[in-house]
């Protein structure tokens, strides 16, 4: 009996952690978007401007600057590094400016209209690898 109650709680927390990961991934995604409209609300001043539409153009890109392939390196930018900046972004909007896109930002998902996408992204991947690449071969000539 102890032993099926403590199997019952065991799995019980897992849904729990499992559920918290889940509002948290859902809240990054929200909050990317959120920073898609901020970058071109007016009352965003530049300094979060320029660091949204950073961290939206790298969250849009299809590619990514570490490639998942890549053991462990693969996932840092996905799992600690974009949502870092997304958080940074988000500290750094005026707080009328973040309800106003954060309402726009549900009212897209609710629609159901997908992941809006950027060729900003695409470009500053590839102009990263490029430097990484050319760095390289300075560095190794």
């Amino acid at each position: 009996m102890a032993q099926a109650t403590l199997i019952r709680i065991h799995k019980e927390a897992q849904l729990s952690i499992l559920q918290n990961i889940r509002q948290w991934a859902g809240r990054v995604k929200r909050d990317g978007v959120t920073l898609w409209f901020a970058c071109r609300h007016p009352g965003t001043s530049w300094l979060p401007k320029v660091l949204a539409a950073f961290v939206v153009a790298y969250a849009l890109s299809p590619i990514d600057l570490i490639p998942d392939f890549i053991p462990v390196l693969g996932y840092v930018d996905d799992v600690l590094l974009l949502p870092g900046l997304i958080w940074l972004a988000i500290r750094l909007l005026p707080r009328d400016v973040l309800a106003e896109c954060r309402v726009q930002a549900d009212d897209w998902m609710r629609r159901g209209e997908g992941k809006p996408r950027s060729p900003w992204g695409i470009a500053f991947v590839v102009v990263a690898w490029i430097g990484v690449a050319v760095g390289l071969w300075l560095w190794l000539r």
